[in-house]
Order: C-alpha cells, then sequence, then structure tokens
C-alpha cells in the first residue's frame, strides 16, 4: 500500500471513532443502544483482567479461531485437489458440482440442525458446518480457474512430450494459485460469518458466543467490543493469507 493509501486509511479510522466520540458525548443516541468508545475499552479492560463467564477473552478467542482454523484447513486440504481434478476432468465434475451446488446457497442454520442430530452439541458439528462454509468458495474458485486456463499453455505442454500428470501439475496447479487464493480468502470470511451461527448452540466459549451471550444482557460494550476483535483478527487473517501468496505467487498480476 502506498503511503498517500495509508493517509487516506488512516485517516477514515479516525474519522470514524471521531463520529463515534462525538454521537455518545453528545448523547445523541441511547447508551444501551450504541456504547461509547470509552465504555467498550472500559468492557475490554475488564474482560482482559477477569475474563468473561468462567473465560479469558484469550481463551473466547482461542476457542473461535480453533473451531475456524481447523475447518478452514481441513476444507483447503479436500476441496482444492478435489476442485482442481473437478475443473480438470468433466466426469468428475459431474459427479461433485450437483452436492456442491445444492448446498452453497443454504443458509448455515438450514442445515446446523441436522448436523447437530448427526455429531451431537460439541465442537464437532461447530466444525463441520464452518468446513461445509469454507469448502464451497474454495471448490467453486479452483473450479473455474482451471476452466479459464489458456489452451495454449496446455497445449504447449504436450507438444513437448508432457503426460496427463505432468500437464496437471506443471501447468494446471500453478495457474491456478492466484485464483485458489482468491478463494481462500473468501472462504475464510464465510467461514468467519459462519462462527457465531456455530456458537448459537450449546457452546460456552468463543468470541461469537460471547458476544450472543452479552446480547441477552444488553451489554452493547462487550457486543461491540465482541464485533470489534472479530473484524481485526479477520483482517490479520486475511493479511496473512495475502502475504503467503505475494510469496508463493509473485507473478500474480503479471501475465
Amino acid at each position: 500500500m502506498k503511503k498517500n493509501e495509508k493517509i487516506l486509511t488512516g485517516g477514515t479510522v479516525a474519522a470514524i471513532l471521531l463520529i463515534w466520540l462525538g454521537i455518545t458525548g453528545l448523547k445523541w443516541v441511547d447508551p444501551n443502544l450504541i456504547p461509547s468508545p470509552q465504555s467498550v475499552f472500559a468492557a475490554f479492560t475488564a474482560i482482559l483482567q477477569n475474563g468473561y463467564k468462567n473465560h479469558t477473552l484469550l481463551q473466547h478467542l482461542g476457542a473461535s479461531l480453533g473451531r475456524l482454523m481447523a475447518a478452514f484447513f481441513g476444507a483447503l486440504i479436500v476441496a482444492a485437489p478435489l476442485g482442481l481434478a473437478s475443473g480438470f476432468n468433466s466426469k468428475i465434475r459431474a459427479i461433485w458440482e450437483p452436492i456442491i451446488e445444492f448446498y452453497r446457497p443454504l443458509p448455515p442454520l438450514a442445515y446446523y440442525t441436522i448436523l447437530v442430530l448427526w455429531l451431537g452439541i460439541g465442537n464437532e458439528s461447530k466444525i463441520a458446518l464452518l468446513f461445509l462454509a469454507c469448502f464451497a468458495p474454495i471448490y467453486v474458485s479452483c473450479v473455474s480457474a482451471v476452466i479459464r486456463i489458456n489452451e495454449d499453455y496446455i497445449n504447449s505442454a504436450y507438444t513437448i512430450g508432457a503426460n496427463r500428470q505432468q500437464v496437471f501439475f506443471h501447468v494446471v496447479v500453478p495457474a491456478c494459485l492466484p485464483d485458489l487464493f482468491t478463494g481462500l480468502r473468501t472462504a475464510l470470511g464465510v467461514g468467519y460469518t459462519t462462527l457465531v451461527s456455530a456458537e448459537m448452540v450449546a457452546a460456552t466459549s468463543g468470541i461469537g458466543w460471547m458476544v450472543l451471550d452479552a446480547s441477552r444482557y444488553l451489554r452493547s460494550d462487550i457486543v461491540f467490543l465482541g464485533i470489534i476483535i472479530m473484524g481485526i483478527t479477520g483482517i490479520l487473517l486475511d493479511r496473512g493469507i495475502r502475504l503467503l501468496e505475494h510469496k508463493l505467487v509473485p507473478w500474480k498480476g503479471k501475465e
């Protein structure tokens, strides 16, 4: 990011904070609806020192990220190879695409109750829900990436004597990496938004659960704190993927 762009980004954040301070300072809204930045910071220090409902803030964050990362990496390990194979082989795509396209537009809570019946109310059903949420974006991005590969690349590889397996691993996979990372970023975002749904049922820890529990007692300061924490961690996770992409796919945007 260029220096001018960083200044604009910082200015946007500062403007939001000033507007927030002004609205709450002038008491234009009920503090139960929009708490002041001071009360949110006070809630942060209190939870940091004393925890929330028998768990520290780090334990809540660790529980949520643990569920999310287990599902995310599980989806990556399964969906990426399957998506690449489906894009490369129309018969494989014909088998899996109807299943993916059927459940992909469904709201997570629509099938979460089924997962709870099958896997129980523990972490298994929550991780399974997040796995399904992350799976579809990765699969779809890989399939579309393979389909969009310039056929000249593949034909050139065959011309110099490469077999089908060599074409797949040395031409198809590298050409799909930029789209794969885009799918990973999308999957991580979808998984994080599904996290609150996953922690709605029989959870006793997690940032999403903390937000939901605090909302029952009209603790808007804790609700805002949880949302801010989720937003910041989401940004950091996305930056991590973008940094990895920059290292592994230096040719992106230079074709």
